[in-house]
């Protein structure tokens, strides 16, 4: 049985047997009930999912994949592919945005190297787990073979495990790749069913004109590739980039371990996506983290059933909704585990 396949068939749905007693410890808290709001959901489904009435807060990390897509060839990025490698660059001298938002959540940064199209030297906070130097080009045929698709899932689950035996309690997405609003789009037509057209938004800040060839190049992916499309390992390989494979791992490898997951925006939410159809348990340990600004995410979270932490008209990836909702989610915890309850502090509870 391959790493994959194992991890898939451990991962089960989050037992609902705690749950009352979950819920009493909230409603015991010295404050009205539910006045908290989305606070008290958060640590509800993170004891639900780590499987506790004493939440343990350890170390929270952020893995941002990278890599690079082909499809970047056909123009639908205002931005060349060479800034893939510069970005990366930036994020491992501590400049980039993740930077500022991990530092500010107390989250480690790790920068993994799935598919970058460059040479990427040794350095502090950088994973090597190039699969290749870039996808193929999705809107000429399959973005990656499906071992290719196997080996990338296959890194982000080892990327879970480890940070779990390293006492990882909360687990963040991010990514970064030129383009890569693309082929994360042609994930959620073929996932959902969406229309091209209905979903397609500006990445990087595309012109009308060149929005409308991204379109047309999505549409194209997804023609040429339909014979493809049937199955989610498939459909991941053919439609998919390296960077979003891993993230895929990553919620399959922090769900089989009961680590939660804070999913960021677009980009990852198609990882995210293509993990709940390898296996739709894993859904029990997710969070998603913000609703983007970039077009199409709302109607996605709408079908999903999903409502996102924030809402701040973000739309930048790199992890940096997560990191924002990660501190949130340790802010529930501490909630749950340090505030007084009425039953223990002796103050009155509200009169019958």
């Amino acid at each position: 049985m391959s790493l994959l396949q194992q991890t898939v068939s451990t991962i089960r749905l989050a037992d609902r047997a705690l749950l009352p007693a979950i819920q009493a410890h909230l409603d015991d808290l010295t404050k009205p009930q539910g006045s908290l709001g989305r606070l008290e959901s958060l640590a509800l489904q993170y004891c639900l999912a780590t499987q506790t009435l004493q939440p343990v807060q350890g170390k929270l990390r952020l893995y941002c994949f990278a890599g690079d897509h082909g499809v970047a060839s056909e123009g639908v990025s205002a931005f060349p592919k060479e800034v893939t490698p510069q970005m990366v660059g930036n994020m491992l001298a501590g400049g980039a945005a993740i930077n500022v938002f991990t530092r500010h959540a107390g989250a480690e940064l790790r920068v993994v190297d799935m598919g970058v199209d460059a040479d990427l030297q040794a350095a502090p906070g950088l994973i090597h787990r190039k699969v290749a130097r870039g996808t193929a080009n999705m809107a000429a045929g399959p973005a990656m073979s499906r071992e290719q698709a196997i080996q990338a899932l296959e890194a982000g689950i080892t990327l879970a495990t480890e940070a779990a035996q390293d006492g990882v309690t909360l687990l963040g997405t991010g990514e970064m790749g030129i383009a890569n609003t693309t082929p994360a789009t042609a994930l959620f037509a073929a996932y959902l069913g969406c229309v091209p057209a209905d979903i397609t938004g500006r990445g990087t800040g595309v012109d009308d004109a060149r929005l409308q060839h991204k379109i047309q190049v999505i549409e194209r992916a997804l023609s040429i590739n339909h014979t493809r499309l049937g199955d989610p390992l498939d459909t991941l390989a053919a439609l998919g980039g390296f960077e979003i494979a891993g993230i895929a791992g990553l919620v399959l490898g922090g769900a089989a371990a009961r680590v939660p997951v804070v999913v960021d925006g677009f980009i990852s939410t198609a990882g995210a996506l293509a993990a709940l159809r390898l296996q739709p348990a894993a859904a029990d340990y997710v969070f998603f983290s913000h609703l983007s600004e970039e077009r199409g995410h709302r109607r996605v979270m709408e079908k999903l059933g999903i409502k996102p932490i924030l809402e701040l008209n973000m739309r930048l990836g790199e992890g940096t909704g997560a990191a924002l909702a990660m501190s949130l989610v340790a802010a529930a915890l501490k909630m749950f585990n340090e505030m007084a309850t009425f039953s223990g502090a002796r103050v009155s509870t509200k009169d019958p």
